[in-house]
Parts: C-alpha cells; structure tokens; sequence
C-alpha cells in the first residue's frame, strides 16, 4: 500500500514543488514593491505618522497615507457638479478641475486629466499586477489609480478615492 502513494518519478514531483516555491517567492517580493507607504520618499510637505493621524481622519489617514481604497459609491463628491476645484485633502493642493471630471460609472469621482505638477505616479504591483498609482505631488498621500479607458482627449481614467480629496467651489 506505500507503494502506491510514492510518486512513479521523484524528480517530477520535486521540480513542481520547486516551481510552485519559486512562483509564490516571485509573488511576495512584488507584492512587497507595492506601494502603500507615502511617508517613504520627501515632499515639500512631511509630517510624522503621529501627526498625520492628528491632521487627517480615520478614513482620510487609511486612503491616503496607507493607500487604503474606499469602497465605490461611498463618496459624497461622486454627486458633486458643482464648478470648482479638488484638492488634497492633506494638504490643499489643487488637483483636478470639476471640467475634466466625468461619470465613469465605477463609483469613484474619475477625471481625465489632472492640474499641471498636480500629481505624480508610481508602480503599484499590491494585486500581483502592475497598476498606476497617482499621489499628490505635495505630500505624497495615495489618491488612486489611472487607467487607459478615460475619455477623449487624454483616453485617461483618473480613478481617485473621494476621501483623499475636498472640494472648493469656485
């Protein structure tokens, strides 16, 4: 009866195992090249983790300080259309005009293009696969992520977490 459960040819067994070791290895290290930490790099505007706990709410702090996502269609500023400008809700720094938002039908607020210096984007690879990550070029907080489906002119999707965000109305 032990014959029977040992495998016909060893050495086939022992590469899948080697293989399926070297796949989930490769999964972690990216996993890890995440981003998640807007605290890691400078910007112009820094603050320490305890103080930026102090700054920004429960929620605020998770989306943008730990790259948190909330979930769609929680977001108030999804119905906003209003004339105005979005800013960081760290630190006030004017990100999109209410002319380039758009209804995406995702449940984020989306736009196609951000205000010029506005933003800056990094290789998140959280989910196993590359995405676009765009924080705010002030302070580095985690705003969302841009896609190639927007609309004309840019063919971008700015789809940005509504909490990481106010709205000023012009």
């Amino acid at each position: 009866m032990a014959a029977e459960m040992t495998p016909r040819c060893p050495g086939l067994a022992r590469r899948r195992i080697l293989g399926w070791l070297g796949a989930g290895a490769a999964f972690a290290v990216l996993a890890a090249c995440g981003s998640g930490d807007a605290d890691a790099k400078p910007y112009p505007v820094s603050h320490s983790k305890e103080e930026w706990r102090k700054r920004l709410t429960p929620r605020q702090f998770h989306i943008l300080r730990e790259a948190g996502t909330e979930r769609p269609y929680s977001s108030p500023l999804n119905e906003e259309h209003r004339i105005g400008t979005y800013v960081c809700a760290a630190d006030g720094n004017p990100l999109f005009s209410s002319s380039t938002k758009f209804d995406s039908g995702t449940g984020w607020p989306s736009f196609w293009k951000p205000l010029p210096g506005a933003i800056g984007t990094s290789t998140d690879f959280k989910l196993g696969y590359p995405r676009t990550e765009v924080h705010c070029a002030r302070c580095g907080g985690h705003l969302g992520h841009v896609f190639d489906d927007g609309p004309k002119p840019t063919g971008k999707r700015y789809c940005m977490n509504g909490a990481a965000m106010k709205f000023r109305p012009a």
